[in-house]
């Protein structure tokens, strides 16, 4: 199973009003739980290998309902300007290629096109998030280590 079939699969679970769809197939379970929240709607996913001796933690959900609310409390109208990084897939969010070294950015720093941003880990894969722009940081809308799902905004940019 793709990336790409577990978004949809994930849009189809929202839209449908299912507060749990459980999935196993012969090397993967997924397990999509939504519920409802009176700031928004969160969406859970876990992933393992169906042979896993050791199951994931579902510990990580309460981070996703806190954080995930937080973005669209931004003020629109002073961030019309900038340019919204979003997250191109479902994963985990680090602000450093591992835990010894150094941010890729801070809020104020310069960026060009191509330029790392940030990691995702999904499925035990590490993906470099790139500048889709060259401008400077204005604000990092997502914390380290947390969850992120398809589509949300990680990073706002100055092109200015």
């Amino acid at each position: 199973m793709e990336i790409k079939d577990i978004q949809n699969l994930i849009k189809f679970v929202a839209k449908s009003g299912a507060s749990e769809v459980k999935l196993e197939m012969e090397d993967i379970k997924i397990t999509i739980r939504t519920g409802k929240h009176d700031k928004g709607e969160t969406t859970v996913i876990q992933q393992m290998p169906a042979m896993a001796a050791a199951p994931q933690p579902a510990a990580p959900a309460a981070p996703a309902s806190e954080a995930a609310p937080a973005a669209p409390a931004s003020n629109d109208a002073d961030d019309s300007k900038y340019v919204t990084i979003k997250s191109p897939i479902i994963g985990t969010f680090y602000r450093k290629p591992a835990p010894d070294k150094p941010m890729f950015v801070e809020v104020g720093s310069s960026v060009g096109v191509g330029d790392t941003l940030c990691v995702i880990e999904a499925m035990k894969l590490f993906n470099e998030i790139e500048s889709e722009v060259s401008g400077k940081i204005v604000k990092i809308l997502v914390d380290d280590a947390s969850p992120v799902e398809f589509d949300q905004p990680l990073f706002l940019v100055d092109p200015s």
